[in-house]
């Protein structure tokens, strides 16, 4: 199947107003000290590759100012990472350090740091650089000096409330997407990493503010989450769609269920912003991922959703293969702003790492393809069957809109001299609650961990399988939502 026909209904929707030729205004999120944290010896996690990605950047001239803004991110504070995370957990990760874990085994085990998540040095640091970055590129969007913002630091989709899993120790798609809730009724989350987008989805599953969609691997691989079934719960019911796929995905077939599905999403849940993970785990040749996309596949993704003309949050995520994390970011970046990247690397400080062929494009291979044109279609009719049963958007009611008169500038002159902001960065902190409640609380209401209605059954690695969840109505003062229909 033709990619480009696939979802010509979702980009029919942009074409009225935008072609893809036309310029955005993007802001792109780097610092310089992200490249110097490490995991640890043997551990596939390595922000090392981001630095290689802004080398790629810089060599190909995509730095300018006259092509995009580029910010360093102001580090995310205690408060603004409690918008989401207990406390608790974040006094935690502010305090170890790998010569006091050993005095803390029972918080390490509580809150799930250990051998995927390792404590190292600087990690409190890192978690605040790239979770600033992540919210301070959605402030960017609010402002409206920007159409599309980049954080390929953040992306980090596993973490929870009190809990770090899967190499992810802060939410910082959580913590932008509420950035996001204070300006737009509806913000819509997509996933593209091979692996379920459990955390994002947990902490949105009761409320219809947010709509979350991820399309992964589903089986037996982490994080083991993200049946078909798996719905969303009261007002959040139908407003999460997970698309489970199976090994060898090419790109015809990804684009022939992406496409019509998010073009569908488009239509009816009309979001004021998008955030699109474009975790580069499901590019062929992944250390950790057994998908087939090449990167030119993989930023069809990132092409398709810049169509719409919708503010855009594109973060990163997971991808293990640094040599092709770089150059898929790299690219689509280039495909954000509109520009035809040349195929030939330019040199750089990492050009040995592109050898033999230094190109800039990842190729697919020659693995068997596992999902069937039936698995695929059947997929795609539930899911579009599951959005037939949202009222349409436009035509909602809405109870509560967010006041813009209430997202006022950060006044300096106010501030403690002390905790002054980098103007640069545009952070908006709590204090200024354009919701009437801090978002802290709006997401403590919605109780992130979701109850078990039915019994739980443990495979043999341990792994939680669930057929449906519960969990307590969001509040509708915090949430301003509506029974009728999306807010």
């Amino acid at each position: 199947m033709d990619p480009s026909s696939a979802g010509a209904g979702g980009n029919s929707l942009a074409s009225a107003s935008c072609g893809d030729a036309q310029k955005r205004r993007v802001c792109y999120f780097y610092d310089p000290e992200v490249g110097n944290y490490y995991y640890g010896q043997g551990h596939p996690m390595k922000p090392h590759r981001v630095r290689m990605t802004h080398a790629l950047l810089a060599h190909y001239g995509l730095l300018a100012p006259a092509k995009m803004q580029v910010l360093r991110p102001l580090p995310a504070r205690d408060r603004d990472l409690c918008r989401f995370h207990s406390d608790d957990y974040v006094a935690f990760l502010r305090a170890v350090t790998p010569e006091t874990q050993l005095d803390q085994i029972r918080s390490l085990r509580r809150f799930n740091v250990g051998e995927d998540c390792p404590v190292f040095d600087g990690l409190y640091a890192y978690c605040q650089t790239y979770a600033g970055a992540s919210v301070g590129a959605a402030v960017k969007l609010n402002h409206g000096t920007h159409d599309i913002a980049i954080n390929w630091s953040g992306g980090l989709h596993h973490a929870k409330k009190s809990e770090a899993s899967g190499f992810c120790y802060v939410n910082d798609i959580v913590l932008a997407i509420l950035e996001l809730l204070k300006l737009h009724e509806r913000v819509l989350y997509i996933d593209i990493d091979i692996h379920h987008g459990d955390g994002v989805e947990e902490a949105f599953y009761t409320t219809n503010r947010v709509m979350t969609v991820s399309f992964h691997k589903f089986g037996d691989y982490f994080p083991g989450t993200g049946d078909i079934r798996d719905i969303g719960y009261s007002e959040g019911k139908y407003y999460c769609l997970n698309v489970p796929l199976d090994d060898g995905i090419d790109d015809d077939s990804y684009q022939s269920i992406f496409k019509p599905i998010i073009g569908k999403v488009m239509e009816m849940y009309r979001p004021g912003a998008v955030v699109l993970q474009c975790g580069a785990d499901s590019l062929s040749g992944d250390r950790l991922g057994c998908f087939n996309l090449s990167g030119k596949g993989h930023a069809e993704c990132v092409k398709f959703m810049r169509s719409f003309n919708v503010p855009l949050l594109l973060l990163g995520g997971g991808g293990y293969t640094i040599r092709n994390v770089a150059r898929c970011w790299c690219y689509e970046t280039g495909v954000a702003l509109g520009e035809e990247l040349r195929e030939k690397l330019p040199y750089n400080e990492y050009y040995e790492y592109f050898g033999p062929e230094y190109s800039l494009f990842v190729a697919a291979s020659n693995m068997e393809n596992r999902n069937t044109n039936k698995q695929l279609e059947e997929i795609k009719c539930n899911i579009l069957d599951n959005l037939s049963k949202l009222q349409h958007a436009p035509s909602v009611q809405f109870e509560e809109r967010i006041p813009e008169t209430k997202l006022p500038e950060p006044d300096e002159d106010q501030e403690d001299p002390d905790e002054r902001h980098d103007p640069d960065s545009d952070m908006v902190l709590d204090d200024h609650k354009p919701m009437g409640h801090s978002a802290r609380s709006l997401i403590h209401n919605i109780e992130v961990k979701r109850e078990i209605t039915e019994s739980e059954t443990k495979d043999q690695h341990g792994k939680r399988l669930t057929t449906e969840h519960k969990g307590p109505e969001p509040m509708a003062d915090d949430l301003g939502s509506s029974k009728q229909a999306p807010i």
